[in-house]
């Protein structure tokens, strides 16, 4: 027997989640959600999106196949999913929060249940156990912090602002599997490591596996120096906080936030401070691009200490990036 399609449309009252490993979530109607009861044809367990196919029937009992997107595999594991969750045949309801931007069967998902009881959702994985840190090295989950985040924008040059204005998906670099620079990738919510050497502290996450070296050992920055992904930077400590300056950021068409480049006299200054009770690991971003932007940004996010989970394998699949680059 054919499964059918109800589409509920309705206000929902959720927080909007942040930037996806590609594409943001502008692209859907996080106002809405629609109920689509189908049959699961075929699910990819890969980055930066997991996607489920679930073919449905429209009121015209024709056949339609839906694109539902997830998070990247690390996430959608500390929630419960797996590679093996779901196969061809199953049966599933499933509310989306439907594209907004054309008629295209294309949602986010916000939870899929099946006939026997199975109910899972995104972003689900929480927060682990509270436990105080007794520095700043160790394993941090940025996932709540990515929640509520907030930034402080400024005004842009005109540059900047036709640079927005022309922006498309399709140029973001994260479509070819470029990792996000900073504020991004402080930003995200995924695991972040810090390992505190003598000389330097090395800073790790989960998403697309970046690894940063902060040099502690009174260098400056070189001149004329290398430009790449993340900046070169250099630390101190001004008493329990460690400051990291960086500059020499490679060119990045969505560097800053979404449309907004890189440019080459980007300056990022980064705050570091574990929280009263040594739980969460606050953290503040300064950002100076004056090729772009008028006026400097800002930012805050936090991290919670878990030192009993680990950081999972993202191994970017650049098919898997280029899906909906809308134009």
């Amino acid at each position: 027997m054919r499964t059918y399609c109800s589409a509920l449309v309705g206000i929902v009252l959720a927080i909007a989640l942040p930037a996806s490993a590609h594409h943001s979530n502008a692209i859907f109607d996080l106002t809405a959600e629609l109920t689509l009861r189908g049959t699961v044809t075929r699910y990819e367990w890969r980055n930066p999106h997991v996607y489920v196919y679930v073919e449905t029937a429209d009121g015209s009992e024709q056949p339609v196949e839906w694109q539902l997107e997830g998070d990247p595999t690390p996430i959608m594991a500390r929630s419960g999913w797996t590679g093996t969750s779901l196969v061809p045949g199953d049966v599933v309801t499933v509310r989306v929060h439907p594209d907004a931007t054309g008629p295209q069967h294309h949602g986010l998902i916000v939870s899929l249940a099946t006939p026997d009881g199975v109910f899972l959702t995104p972003r689900a994985g929480g927060r682990a156990a509270p436990r105080p840190a007794e520095s700043i090295a160790g394993v941090w989950d940025g996932l709540r912090g990515a929640r509520t985040r907030t930034y402080n924008y400024g005004e842009l040059t005109a540059k900047g602002r036709a640079a927005q204005a022309e922006f498309r998906e399709s140029m973001n670099p994260t479509m070819n599997c470029i990792p996000f620079p900073t504020p991004s990738i402080v930003s995200a919510p995924y695991l972040h490591e810090i390992e505190v050497l003598g000389d330097r502290i090395l800073m790790r996450t989960e998403l697309f596996h970046v690894e940063r070296t902060i040099y502690m050992d009174g260098r400056g920055h070189p001149e004329n120096g290398e430009r790449t992904n993340q900046g070169h930077s250099i630390g101190r400590w001004e008493g329990d906080t460690l400051v990291i300056d960086t500059t020499l950021f490679t060119d990045y068409r969505a560097g800053n936030r979404s449309g907004i480049p890189n440019g080459a006299q980007k300056h990022v200054v980064e705050r570091l401070r574990l929280s009263d009770d040594h739980t969460q690991l606050i953290v503040e971003y300064f950002i100076e691009d004056p090729e772009y932007m008028a006026e400097p940004m800002s930012g805050s996010t936090f991290w919670d200490y878990a030192p009993d989970r680990q950081i999972e394998p993202f191994a970017c699949d650049p098919e898997n990036a280029r899906q909906f680059a809308f134009e």
